[in-house]
């Protein structure tokens, strides 16, 4: 059980895995220079990237099979579908010769729009018909910890997504599995 993870990783966008807010710090269009890893610029010349962790540990959640998805409460849909269709983003450590792959080819789901994350979990158990308890988000707003209402692992983003962030969160949903198992 110990190196097992969640079905399902979910993350939100602003501020879990990028440094701003997608419908106010950046302006549409958005660029990216040739092949620059983890970095766009909007029409302002605003730079927009991932936190530095984020690209390996989507490698890290791919390698072990698990679905990943992006649940972000934004009006600007549009926008955010951009960045993650223009985002490159480094290979594997374990593979630096890797093909290259935009962030968006690694979320198998992606629920941007406005309204409560409790909707945005409701719609990826229908679509995938995985167990709310086989599912952990990581989210910087800790309203949105709501969703363990409906069975989903909840684990507080304070200052942007890394390893040890997400380190606690899969041992905070293994505690949650183990302590399932033995009752």
């Amino acid at each position: 059980m110990g190196a097992r993870y969640p079905q399902l990783i979910a993350f939100d966008l602003d501020y879990t895995l990028w440094d701003l807010w997608i419908d106010t710090h950046v302006t549409g269009p958005l660029r990216r220079e040739g092949k620059e890893l983890n970095n766009l610029y909007d029409r302002y010349g605003q730079e927009m990237s991932f936190y530095p962790d984020v690209p390996q540990i989507l490698h890290r959640v791919r390698a072990a099979d698990v679905k990943i998805a992006a649940c972000s409460r934004t009006a600007a849909i549009r926008l955010a579908r951009e960045a993650l269709s223009l985002l490159l983003l480094p290979p594997p450590k374990s593979n630096p010769g890797a093909e290259l792959m935009t962030a968006i080819e690694f979320f198998d789901h992606t629920e941007i729009y406005p309204t409560s994350k409790i909707v945005h979990f409701k719609e990826l158990h229908k679509k995938t018909g995985i167990p709310y308890s086989e599912m952990l988000f990581f989210d910087d707003e800790h309203r949105n910890i709501e969703v363990e209402s409906l069975g989903v692992t909840f684990c507080l983003v304070e200052n942007g997504m890394d390893e040890n962030v997400f380190d606690e969160g899969i041992k905070e949903w293994r505690r949650r599995q183990e302590k399932q198992d033995s009752e």
